[in-house]
């Protein structure tokens, strides 16, 4: 039976303890009679969570505090030693390495980023093993402190074996390199899932709690293109774990071979919409319309974009024109996304999104275009750490699923 039931007093208990421990992660220290009053719980059975709780160490008890001059008997204090255990959540791309660790009630403790250059795998082993050590280091942490760590990778990871199946920006962490070279430093369990899936569950919770509770969309825009898709309150993989990839979307029919992608192992829609294209739409009308100095100032794909936003904001017609015709573009790919999946929310992250408010007018602007009612837009809320937080998310709620085998119905983390 998939649905849990109350068959005996120990799924009760765990129950309980489980409503005791979401009550005591929301403030930061509480009596049993306040716990009591919140959860809907007797006092005797708050009091059982509680010991439980304190012989796993995930709870303390406080001296009692007798407030002002009231008389009696004081209350107990009780408070979630979030410092119990940590977490870490590790994002990955072509360019940097970013670590961070958190502890069991999500507060950051310690980060560290890391330059990658190259494409030796033995050199990125290397560094990925030093920047944790650092990370862990600066929070006075050892190994075995850590519960759980999750790294979000460019690229399709297999669910089974956790190893990276394809990635066209990075060809070298193919296999079980990373599997392989964490679980040789790290004694705690560790996860690789797909940088985008991990930034979508960063993005819903971004505030402590679900910031989009209908369908929604996150699609990172930049060199390359991804999605992630939230069907039902739930991220959808499709059967083979990519679904959302974006970028090998093929629209372009109309477009000149030259821009349906095939270079550098881009995709068709993101070779004709990603970054990468928008530079090269700049650099092109820049030379049309005599500045040189532009076009020779634009770096390409991801590394431009803020060259392009600064020219945006000073009006340059060259830059103008450009982001006019990528806008127009990419907004074919959300029709696409709209009329297949009708979506709440699109929300926009990745390099393109420090384009700011001009780049959702732009987007639609386009969309109006269409037939079908577009889809709400907004701009991501964590701009380039969605990634992190979305593996510090899947860290705690791998946490509350094994280390501390709560039953299915509860969400410590969430």
């Amino acid at each position: 039976m998939d649905t849990p039931v109350a068959s005996g007093t120990r799924y009760m208990r765990e129950v309980n303890t489980a409503a005791v421990l979401t009550q005591l992660r929301r403030c930061t220290g509480t009596s049993v009679t306040e716990l009591a009053r919140a959860t809907g719980l007797s006092r005797q059975a708050v009091t059982r969570s509680i010991s439980g709780l304190e012989q796993d160490g995930l709870v303390e008890l406080l001296a009692p505090q007798r407030p002002g001059r009231r008389t009696g008997r004081p209350p107990q204090v009780v408070r979630f030693r979030a410092e119990a255990g940590h977490v870490l959540g590790l994002s990955l791309t072509p360019e940097v390495l970013h670590v961070v660790a958190a502890d069991l009630g999500g507060a950051v403790v310690a980060e560290e980023t890391a330059p990658l250059t190259g494409t030796d795998g033995a050199h990125l082993a290397e560094t990925l093993t030093a920047t944790v050590t650092t990370t862990l280091e600066s929070a006075a942490l050892t190994p075995d402190q850590l519960w759980y760590a999750c790294l979000g990778v460019p690229g399709i990871v297999d669910r089974h074996t956790q190893q990276v199946r394809f990635t066209a920006s990075m060809p070298h962490i193919a296999g079980d390199l990373l599997p392989r070279t964490l679980g040789a430093c790290l004694p705690c369990p560790v996860h690789l899932d797909n940088d985008v899936k991990l930034a979508t569950e960063g993005e819903r919770r971004s505030a402590g709690h679900d910031r989009h509770e209908g369908p929604m969309v996150l699609v990172q825009w930049g060199e390359r293109v991804g999605a992630g898709i939230v069907v039902f309150d739930r991220l959808y993989r499709g059967a083979s774990n990519d679904a959302g990839d974006l970028g090998f979307l093929d629209l372009c029919v109309e477009e000149p071979e030259a821009e349906r992608g095939g270079t550098d192992g881009l995709g068709a829609f993101e070779a004709w919409a990603g970054t990468t294209r928008l530079t090269a739409l700049v650099r092109r009308a820049a030379e049309r319309r005599g500045d040189h100095a532009l076009a020779r100032s634009l770096p390409r794909g991801d590394r431009g974009v803020d060259t392009v936003v600064e020219a945006l904001h000073r009006g340059d017609p060259a830059a103008t024109e450009a982001f006019e015709e990528i806008t127009r573009r990419f907004a074919k790919g959300l029709g696409a996304v709209r009329a297949l999946l009708d979506p709440e929310v699109v929300v926009i992250g990745g390099p393109m999104a420090r384009c700011g408010e001009h780049l959702l007018t732009a987007l639609t602007a386009h969309l109006q275009h269409q037939r079908l009612d577009p889809p709400r837009l907004e701009l991501s809320a964590l701009e380039q750490d969605t990634t992190v937080h979305g593996a510090l998310h899947r860290a705690l709620a791998e946490v509350e699923r094994g280390a501390l085998a709560l039953p299915p119905t509860a969400r410590l983390f969430s």
